[in-house]
C-alpha cells in the first residue's frame, strides 16, 4: 500500500469513527444475568443490560396458575431436568411481560440467565443460539410482543430453533414468548375455506395447520384473561400500598379505582399500577398523608 493510500484511508476512517456507535461491553454471565441479542450483517451481538426493576413474583396477582407452571417450568430446567418451551399469551397488561421479568429475578440466583431479542431480529436467533450453545449456563431467550404478519417469514427461523432443525435447540437453551395472540400469526375467515369433514373427523386447510404449528412447537401455554372486579382491587391495593402505605388504600381510594378501569376500559395488572401510580402520586404531590 503506497502512502498516499494509506493517507487517505487514515483520513477517511478520522472522519468516520466520530459516528460510529461505542464499541459493546462483553457479556460476563458470571456478573450479568440479562443481554439484548442485536443484529448486524455479520450475525450479531451480546450487549449486557442490568434488571429493569425489582419486581417480585409475589407482586403479580391475580396469576397464580401461571406464575406455579413458569416457575416449575423454569426450575425444572435450571436443574437439568425436562422442560418446555413457553408460550405466555393473553389479554393486554394481564401481567405475561411483567412474569418473565419477575421470574429472571427470582430465579437468577439459582443460574437463569435472559437474552431479550426483538421480533425483527428473529432471522438471526440461529446464530444466537449456536452462540449460547457452548456457554456454561441456562439460558431464557425471550421474545416479548411477539406476532407475526401473513408475508413475515421471520417466524420460519422460530420454527426452526424450536424442533424443526436437526439439531435441535441445544439442552442449555429454552425459549420464552409473550403474545396477544394464541397461534403468533394472523387468522382470518377465508383461512377455513379449505376445512373439510371427513367421516366425523375434522381436518384443517394448510392455511390453518401452517398457523397452528408455529405455537404447537411451545410445550407450556399459558393464558392471561382481564382481571375480575376481586383481582382488579387486590392488585390496586397491593400497589397503593406498596408505593405509598397502608393508610392510602381507604373507600375513596377503591371508589376512585373502579372510575380508573371503567376510563381505561378494562381492569389489568397494568392498569392497577397505573392507578396506583397517579393515586400516590396526586396525594404526595399535594401534601396528603
Amino acid at each position: 500500500m503506497d502512502d498516499d493510500l494509506a493517507y487517505r484511508l487514515t483520513r477517511l476512517l478520522e472522519r468516520v469513527e466520530p459516528w460510529l456507535p461505542p464499541a459493546a461491553e462483553g457479556v460476563d454471565w458470571e456478573r450479568d444475568i440479562a443481554a439484548l441479542w442485536e443484529r448486524h450483517a455479520l450475525g450479531g451481538r451480546l450487549v449486557p443490560v442490568p434488571p429493569r426493576d425489582a419486581l417480585a413474583l409475589d407482586d403479580l396477582l391475580g396469576i397464580e396458575r401461571q406464575k406455579r407452571a413458569l416457575v416449575d417450568n423454569t426450575r425444572a430446567f435450571l436443574r437439568g431436568l425436562p422442560a418446555n418451551h413457553a408460550l405466555l399469551w393473553g389479554a393486554r397488561g394481564s401481567g405475561k411481560s411483567s412474569l418473565v421479568r419477575a421470574l429472571l429475578n427470582g430465579l437468577a440466583g439459582e443460574g437463569l440467565r435472559l437474552v431479550q431479542v426483538d421480533r425483527h431480529d428473529l432471522a438471526a436467533l440461529p446464530a444466537l443460539v449456536a452462540q449460547l450453545r457452548h456457554a456454561p449456563h441456562r439460558f431464557v431467550v425471550y421474545c416479548d410482543d411477539l406476532s407475526f404478519e401473513g408475508h413475515d417469514d421471520a417466524y420460519k427461523a422460530l420454527k426452526s430453533v424450536l424442533d424443526g432443525a436437526l439439531t435441535g435447540p441445544p439442552e442449555n437453551v429454552l425459549l420464552y414468548a409473550t403474545s396477544n395472540r394464541r397461534h403468533l400469526l394472523p387468522e382470518s375467515m377465508a383461512d377455513n375455506d379449505a376445512t373439510r369433514l371427513v367421516g366425523e373427523e375434522l381436518h384443517h386447510g394448510d392455511a390453518v395447520e401452517e398457523r397452528i404449528s408455529l405455537s404447537d412447537r411451545f410445550g407450556l401455554w399459558l393464558a392471561f384473561h382481564p382481571f375480575d372486579q376481586a383481582a382488579y382491587l387486590a392488585a390496586c391495593r397491593h400497589w397503593v400500598v406498596r408505593l405509598g402505605g397502608v393508610e392510602d388504600w381507604r373507600e375513596s381510594a377503591r371508589e376512585e379505582a373502579l372510575r380508573f378501569a371503567t376510563l381505561r376500559g378494562g381492569r389489568s395488572g397494568r392498569v392497577a399500577w397505573q392507578f396506583a401510580c397517579q393515586w400516590i402520586g396526586r396525594r404526595r404531590l399535594h401534601g396528603e398523608a
